[in-house]
């Protein structure tokens, strides 16, 4: 089993590693790059289709009848001509002056650049999403460093783990990318974690599913993704739009769409700019709304925002300039304004807005009281690849059911995560199963929870209890790493990197399974068999009202101020005890400060004399 990371790692250094020996900046070399592996990928794409069409191909005097790009784009394929084919452009000789190859236009080719921009413009021609899109600055390229990056891209090993690998290496260097040369004016991509968990909550199956954020496009990377994996047709069964002011991004939003077979309309530049234009007039015809705005966004005139439209609940404050100050509630309006009257959204928003002040209070009491507050979660740091900022997730539903109608559930997700390294954490899958667990109950949709349950049973095998898979992995990762200190102890001389490498290996998989567990026994000793509860530190479901609430314990929406921020309402969870004597352990840690504050007066001394000494 190839190791994706590993490739993925392999790969990224490879390249990063030619572009440091270039004269090119990560802006300058992003693009290009991008379009390389969108290149490999398609070409991947267009052989496995192939292969598909070719089975049933019909003979004619004797022949099989040579595929057309008709037949491709009946399978929702790309269709590749052979000069833009990824391996056409490898075996091309070194000689490109000599070989007398000719572009589209006819023009005579004398750089491996110019018929890499040629492969662009032939596919471009086959796509009328990507007309204009694909880089073709090939030329910038040396014909040296250009085919080394064809060769790093065609790694045999992504053929050996199937095509649609590529797709995850495209999605892994745009992250990466996205780390390097992210703006510092609010745009910036949207972690895989929370778009997943906005995908699953929000649960997109059929309908127009906008995004007037839209960045790269992860939203609608990930819904397709959903809908594929119900065995339904992405493309058939959404309709995807996206507004995006940076037109970079616009680009890297269709090519990613591109590669991961979805169409789409994105509009860009000035008529991208959602706060003066509902470019593709989707006011109230939404299904689904989901988006990742910059935050905080300041200076937007009041004046052409109030033209626009979109806003249900009035406008934020406006400064002497008429200007409004911070555009999150103009972002927040929008979304629920976009949607029809059973329509869904889920997006990321800045923690400060749960509890603003001034007209954004206004605004949120007259937002609350609709019923259509779902679902609020706050998340912690360090979840962006470039900001360490907290932020919340806000879940829409107009079509809420009965039962949950004048309630709202909140969850504190700020202490639940996986760390990636110093500067990012996630949610892996099985936590944002968790999560999305939760929300299962509080809707009482109890056979999803129920189906949760049996898969982690399913994967981690037998009749024990998930207590007693933990207690049991975890003595034999103790076990396993006793024995290989032994057995590099034991192991001849220049061997024992090799062995504590084996043994490594081994605990490592063991630990991949017990974290399962610990995420199964999680969410069980919450929740049992399938009973909502709430849950002190982790989740609330509180009434909109005081009329609402009635005689029920607790308080409500109202009774805080119509405050939207999670922590207000879940409290805090019970300390467990530890088993330390506090005062005992008190006076530890004094005696401790006393010897340190002791050994710093001893260097003080100490330096201010080698100072004297030195005229100093």
């Amino acid at each position: 089993m190839i190791n994706i990371r590993k490739l993925e790692n392999e790969l990224w250094e490879a390249a990063d590693a030619l572009r440091a020996g270039s004269k090119l900046t990560s802006n300058q070399y992003c693009m290009p790059v991008l379009g390389l592996i969108f290149l490999r990928y398609a070409y991947s794409r267009f052989k496995l289709v192939e292969a598909e069409i070719l089975k049933d191909r019909p003979m004619r005097n004797g022949r099989v009848m040579p595929v057309e790009a008709s037949d491709f784009k009946a399978k929702s394929a790309l269709y590749l001509p052979v000069e833009a084919q990824y391996d056409y452009l490898l075996n091309l000789p070194e000689d490109i002056k000599g070989a007398t190859l000719t572009s589209k236009d006819g023009q005579v080719m004398t750089s491996l650049g110019e018929v890499v921009n040629n492969a662009m413009a032939l596919i471009e021609e086959q796509s009328t999403q990507l007309t204009g899109i694909l880089p073709k600055n090939y030329t910038d390229f040396s014909d040296e460093l250009l085919a080394e990056i064809l060769r790093i891209f065609n790694n045999s090993a992504l053929d050996e783990v199937g095509g649609d690998i590529i797709g995850r290496i495209y999605e892994y260097f745009l992250n990466k990318f996205a780390k390097n040369i992210a703006s510092d004016d609010g745009v910036f991509f949207t972690p895989k974690s929370l778009v997943k968990m906005i995908v699953n909550v929000l649960e997109p199956i059929h309908g127009t599913l906008f995004d007037p954020a839209c960045g790269s496009g992860g939203m609608f990377i990930q819904s397709g993704d959903f809908v594929n994996s119900h065995g339904m047709n992405a493309n058939s069964a959404m309709t995807f739009y996206g507004q995006e002011k940076v037109e970079y991004n616009a680009q890297l939003c269709l090519m990613n769409m591109a590669v991961h077979g979805l169409t789409g309309v994105i509009k860009s530049g000035d008529e991208g700019n959602s706060f003066y234009n509902d470019a593709h007039q989707l006011d109230g015809r939404c299904d689904y709304i989901m988006a990742n705005p910059p935050f905080n966004v300041d200076k937007v005139k009041s004046e052409s925002t109030q033209a626009a439209g979109r806003l249900p609940f009035g406008m934020p404050g406006i400064n002497k300039n008429k200007e409004i100050g911070n555009a999150n509630y103009l972002w927040i309006s929008y979304f629920y304004s976009y949607l029809n009257d059973t329509g869904r959204a889920g997006f990321v928003m800045a923690s400060s807005a749960t509890d603003s002040q001034g007209k954004d209070k206004d605004i949120r009491e007259s937002l609350v009281k609709t019923g259509a507050v779902d679902v609020m979660v706050s998340v912690g740091n360090n979840f962006f690849y470039t900001k360490s900022l907290p932020c919340s997730l806000w879940f829409f539903d107009k079509a809420k059911p009965e039962s949950i109608k004048d309630k709202v559930l909140f969850i504190d997700a700020r202490n639940y995560y996986t760390v990636v390294d110093r500067t990012l954490n996630e949610w892996t899958e099985w936590q944002l199963k968790n999560l999305n667990a939760i929300v299962w109950l509080y809707r009482g949709e109890v056979e999803k929870y129920t189906e949760l349950l049996n898969e982690y049973r399913q994967v981690l095998g037998d009749d024990k209890t998930f207590a007693e898979h933990i207690e049991t992995l975890s003595e034999q990762v103790k076990a396993i790493e006793v024995e290989g200190k032994q057995a590099v102890a034991d192991a001849g001389r220049g061997k024992g990197k090799k062995v504590q490498q084996e043994y490594d290996e081994k605990v490592e998989a063991i630990k991949a399974t017990l974290t399962i567990a610990q995420e199964a026994q999680w969410l069980y000793e919450k929740f049992g068999d399938g009973e909502y509860l709430d849950v002190p530190g982790l989740c609330k479901v509180a009434y909109i009202t005081n009329e609402a609430k009635g005689d029920n314990e607790g308080v409500s929406i109202e009774d805080k101020g119509w405050s939207l921020t999670p922590g207000a309402y879940v409290g805090v969870a019970p300390v467990e005890d530890d088993g330390v004597n506090f005062e005992e352990r008190m006076a530890e840690i004094h005696e401790e400060l006393l010897v340190l504050q002791r050994e710093a007066n001893i260097l003080m001394e100490t330096i201010s004399k080698n100072m004297k000494e030195m005229g100093l």
